[in-house]
């Protein structure tokens, strides 16, 4: 199995790992913990933990090499559109040192630029 992390920082962890453990359990098995402020999904493909701590979200997922950027794509994505505001940047980094995904808001261009 391979593992991606990513360590997002925000001044609202629980809110988003709450939030992303209740969007993506509408699809698939997930949970979150209040008092633990830690959650986890279970994809068909793998799985992603999710921790708060001060300051941060902890991201952590894990599958098959080739599922990897499943992954990440989907816990990404997801959380990067929820903190809009918060203007949230998820950036992966892969046990085996092969460079992961990188989610971010993308500005729309200008009208007739």
């Amino acid at each position: 199995m391979s593992r991606s992390r990513a360590r997002v920082a925000t001044d609202r962890p629980a809110r988003y790992g709450k939030q992303l453990a209740s969007h993506l359990g509408r699809k698939v098995q997930a949970e979150w913990s209040e008092e633990e402020g830690r959650g986890s999904v279970a994809f068909s493909f793998g799985t992603a933990d999710l921790v708060a701590e001060p300051g941060g979200l902890l991201l952590a997922v894990e599958g098959e090499a080739d599922r990897l950027a499943d992954l990440e794509d989907v816990v990404g994505r997801h959380l990067v559109r929820f903190g809009a505001r918060d203007e949230l940047v998820v950036e992966w980094h892969r046990d085996h040192g092969e460079p992961g995904l990188v989610h971010r808001n993308q500005e729309e261009p200008p009208a007739g630029g």
